[in-house]
């Protein structure tokens, strides 16, 4: 009888194939000593903590799934080369797609700046009244704006669409150039020429050694003042005190920023007090779509000994 951990912070009821048993754990505590034998492990919610240790602990595990689309937690955790991880990739396009253009829309629209005056009592006749349609210095709208999308991934692939909706030009960066989901991607190695004419840069970028502070002073120095950083990827791509020196010196529009290289956000950390720096806690992607479906297919396949959907090359 094969052993798969549910983790009770989702409610999952995966189809299970023959042989397969399904034990129910909490997150908040060690896995249990009877049952350390299992052999599929399914990870969601759990603590700084909990995945090194069960990584020593759980000697007959074969496979850990983990429904974060950045399987960066579970590599580092210590499993064995033996074991088998699969993210959750295409679980959270849907969520962090619509968190991404809220941001980018509050950004556009400057929310932070009305609920500021809203707080203060003040009417904000400087952002209402009669406007120019499309202002050359400043990023107001996305209708006609140059969005460039770093990480053009099954997110990105449903983020786009709902950017061009809204008039923008939406242009992808990935490793190689090319055509995907329809719109142009453009190498890494040339993203330089690309920067000046930005309006928006949304890094949707794991996290790995190669892109550890990628989006660094280098970067950000060639976009134009205009420009906002979103980033919605990972906290380790973006090097946030050269983002906040940026903005301070008004090289930078501003950001709207998901994700920290510190999670949760130390209260001391200077980024809270920038106005011009929009700050939600890890929200773009809570809530992962699909799971059972995915649990399903793979645990069949897993018992089939076919290769797992979503498998991560270690």
């Amino acid at each position: 009888m094969t052993t798969v951990l549910l983790p009770t912070t989702l409610d999952l009821h995966p189809v299970l194939p023959p042989g397969v048993h399904a034990v129910h754990y909490d997150v908040s505590e060690p896995v249990p000593d009877e049952h350390t034998g299992a052999e599929v492990l399914v990870v969601w919610g759990n603590p700084p903590g909990w995945l090194p240790d069960a990584a020593r602990r759980l000697t007959r595990l074969r496979w850990v799934q983990t429904l974060m689309a950045g399987p960066d937690a579970a590599l580092a955790a210590g499993f064995g080369p033996d074991v088998q991880i699969t993210s959750g990739r295409g679980l959270h396009d849907g969520p962090v797609a619509e968190h991404t253009l809220a941001l980018v829309l509050a950004a556009a629209r400057r929310l932070p700046d009305l609920v500021r005056a809203q707080d203060q009592h003040r009417w904000a006749g400087e952002l209402g009244g009669v406007q120019p349609s499309r202002p050359l210095e400043e990023f107001r709208t996305l209708d006609g704006a140059h969005v460039l999308v770093w990480g053009f991934g099954s997110i990105a692939a449903r983020l786009a669409p709902l950017l061009t909706a809204l008039g923008a030009q939406v242009i992808g960066v990935a490793s190689t150039a090319g055509q995907r989901h329809g719109y142009p991607v453009i190498a890494t190695a040339d993203v330089a020429e690309a920067l000046p004419g930005t309006d928006v840069l949304i890094s949707i970028l794991p996290a790995t050694p190669d892109t550890r502070h990628l989006i660094g002073a280098d970067v950000l120095a060639l976009l134009p003042p205009r420009a906002w950083v979103v980033n919605v990827g990972r906290g380790s791509v973006l090097d946030e005190a050269a983002l906040l020196d940026a903005v301070r010196a008004g090289r930078l529009a501003g950001a709207a920023l998901d994700v920290f290289e510190t999670e949760p956000l130390p209260a001391t950390s200077p980024l809270w007090d920038e106005p011009r720096i929009l700050i939600s806690p890890h929200a773009a992607g809570g809530r992962p779509v699909g799971v059972d479906a995915l649990l399903s297919e793979n645990l069949a396949a897993f018992v089939a000994g076919r290769p797992l959907r979503n498998t991560v090359p270690r």
